[in-house]
């Protein structure tokens, strides 16, 4: 033992290793060498042996087996190098070793060289002519290091995730979008006495049965009530003293949305003692805000209310002069309510005409879906801004301090304060949240006559896309036409089918201007435009005309298709198809208006009836059919229209010239 650790002390041991080591490297070396010449003497070998004639095929097969033995033959050969190569070192090092360990790594490599003799079936590829083996031992003798065994198969490698399909997102409506106050959508079926109606008062009952109306309708009689309980304990607190809910109403084109909220807000106001701006409705449109003005005008009769209209109809001083008055140093208002457009009426706020929103109790938003889009002008930031500057103030009395809400909160209720109610009213209300929150809410409630399913809850997915009511008594169809044969189309409604008075939609002025000119030029129909090109004068009167019956076809732009009432209207034809559900929706409401009956064509070329069929039905549509004009019927007007095609051109020319 004192032998031992001497020898291990001075490095003896360590030496024999060494030496041990060096004659392996010695070995192997001369292995390799010996492998190198072996194979060169095959190589010759093996190109002596092979026939001096050897057929095309032949041919292609040797050098396919060339190629696959050479591109499995380096895999291998390392393979083999990184078994064989430390098994001759463990002989000669004569390290401990399990027998069976030995044993199972020379079968390895016997296996090996019988599966590679057995696949080259000559000896040209594996042995030599003394029937040496080459390929096993240039294995051995490739490498002097042993190679990292590969990983062993059948664990899950860290990182190597499989795809995985990406689930989509469904939309989550917020409650009062998601549950709505549900409205029934047939109006004749659901009428409901104006007596039934709780909270009117006797002098509004007696202006409605004077102007022939002795029900409501659903929409009516839903929303009235809802809008006359917020003001029943007057107009500077709601009921419990809480700021009043906004108000949004989504119900069919033609269901008496404009009366839902003159009644309430004319009976609101009409025991007022100081006249001040205390309800604005905004529209979009010149035409419209006449109409919803003319309304206002007519239940206002017999009461001290007075109503003005900001839509550019009049000069900016004769409607700054509507406004306003100075008495006695200071300027009074002239106005309760306000009727007016955007633009106008962010006019009139900028250049501080006298109107003063300070005191504004109702905000009213008709056509909401087209005010909501048309925010670049940010009108609604500008009404809210004037209507809260009066809390700014240090002369301000307290009573009517007005600060932009916040968080209710027991100083926030105290005292209390005059709140603005909002409320929207559309045939196509959004449900998107995102541009309702533009419109800056206060817990609002929604009556809306489309509902979503009674299973659905505010967390459960609900539909993709928006879906809208169409009026009760509306038929749809579809007309599959070219683009030349358009006007004859029209032509054939009115002058063979007899449907007039006919209200046409284009979708530009440019277009309607060249259909009227062509019907006008092709005659027998009485025709005129109702556009942008026309002036406001001219607009209404042709409006008026219509009405009468004095004119069979009105083509018009989208400006006539937003909540304009025209009496009258049997029929309605989309000449071209307009591009949103929106528009379409709007459209085909100027007729079948009231519960009342009536038509809808639009006229589509080929490529545009998959998708605008696709459209309408997932809108809601209770079903279009296809209407087919055949072309011999049209025959007989083909020869005088050409010839005013004609002439159209030099009409247009001559326009174009000036």
């Amino acid at each position: 033992m004192s032998l031992f650790h001497v020898n291990r002390y001075f490095g003896e041991e360590e030496d024999g290793s060494a030496s041990k080591e060096s004659r392996s490297q010695l070995l192997l070396a001369k292995l390799q060498q010996k492998a190198k010449e072996k194979q060169k003497q095959s190589l010759i070998e093996q190109r002596q042996r092979q026939p001096e004639e050897q057929t095309p095929q032949q041919e292609v097969k040797k050098k396919r087996k060339a190629e696959e033995d050479s591109s499995e033959e380096t895999p291998r050969h390392k393979k083999k190098n990184s078994e064989a190569a430390p098994l001759n070192i463990s002989d000669s090092d004569n390290h401990d070793e399990p027998v069976e360990e030995k044993k199972t790594k020379k079968k390895v490599v016997n296996d090996k060289k019988k599966k590679k003799k057995d696949q080259s079936g000559s000896p040209s590829e594996g042995r030599d002519g003394r029937g040496n083996t080459t390929g096993g031992e240039e294995a051995e003798t490739e490498n002097d290091t042993p190679k990292q065994p590969s990983a062993p198969t059948g664990f899950t490698v860290l990182g190597g995730f499989e795809n995985k399909p990406v689930q989509k997102v469904h939309r989550v409506l917020p409650q009062w979008l998601a549950q709505p106050d549900v409205i029934h959508s047939d109006i004749k079926s659901n009428l409901v006495p104006i007596s039934d109606v709780p909270g009117l008062s006797a002098q509004l009952m007696k202006k409605l049965q004077n102007n022939g109306i002795q029900h409501f309708f659903p929409v009516q009689a839903e929303v009235i009530p809802a809008i006359l309980e917020s003001t029943q304990q007057g107009l500077l607190i709601g009921r419990g003293g809480y700021k009043p809910r906004d108000i949004c109403v989504s119900a069919p084109t033609g269901s008496g949305k404009t009366l839902s909220f003159v009644i309430p807000v004319i009976q609101a106001l009409m025991e007022r003692v100081v006249c001040e701006v205390r309800a604005l409705a905004v529209l979009p449109t010149k035409e419209l805000a006449q109409q919803v003005s003319k309304v206002f005008m007519s239940y206002a009769e017999g009461t001290t209310l007075k109503v003005v209209m900001l839509a550019g109809q009049k000069s900016f001083a004769a409607e700054q002069a509507s406004l306003s008055e100075l008495r006695g140093g200071k300027r009074r208002s002239l106005a309760d309510i306000v009727v007016a457009t955007p633009g106008r009426l962010v006019d009139h706020i900028n250049k501080n005409s006298g109107l003063c929103l300070e005191h504004l109790r109702f905000l009213i938003i008709d056509e909401a879906d087209r005010m909501v889009d048309s925010m670049h002008q940010s009108w609604l930031s500008q009404v809210v801004k004037a209507v809260y500057s009066s809390g700014s103030g240090p002369e301000a009395m307290s009573i009517f301090r007005r600060t932009e809400p916040a968080h209710v909160t027991a100083a926030s209720l105290s005292p209390p304060q005059m709140p603005l109610q909002k409320l929207l009213f559309s045939a196509t209300l959004t449900q998107n949240p995102e541009k309702l929150q533009q419109l800056g809410l206060h817990q609002p409630r929604l009556f809306s006559s489309v509902h979503s399913h009674p299973d659905s809850t505010p967390a459960a997915p609900t539909q993709t896309r928006d879906r809208f009511d169409f009026p009760q008594g509306l038929t749809e169809y579809y007309v599959p036409c070219t683009l030349s044969k358009k006007p004859l189309l029209i032509l054939h409604f009115i002058l063979r089918m007899k449907l007039s008075p006919i209200l046409c939609f284009t979708n530009s002025r440019e277009t309607a201007h060249r259909l009227f000119l062509l019907v006008q030029l092709f005659g027998g129909v009485h025709a005129a435009e109702f556009s942008s090109r026309l002036s406001p004068g001219d607009r209404k009167k042709t409006l008026k005309e219509f009405e009468r019956g004095k004119i069979q076809l009105l083509i018009s732009t989208d400006a006539a298709a937003r909540g304009i009432d025209i009496n009258g209207v049997k029929c309605v034809v989309n000449y071209d198809a307009p591009q949103y559900v929106r528009t379409y929706i709007h459209r085909i409401g100027r007729t079948a208006r009231a519960g009342k009956a009536g038509l809808a064509f639009t006229f589509l070329l080929g490529v545009q009836e998959k998708n605008f069929l696709q459209m309408v039905v997932e809108a809601g549509s209770p079903g279009i059919q296809k209407q087919i004009v055949k072309p011999e019927n049209l025959k007989s007007m083909e020869e005088r229209y050409e010839h005013t095609l004609q002439e159209l051109a030099n009409v247009i020319k001559d326009e174009n010239a000036k």
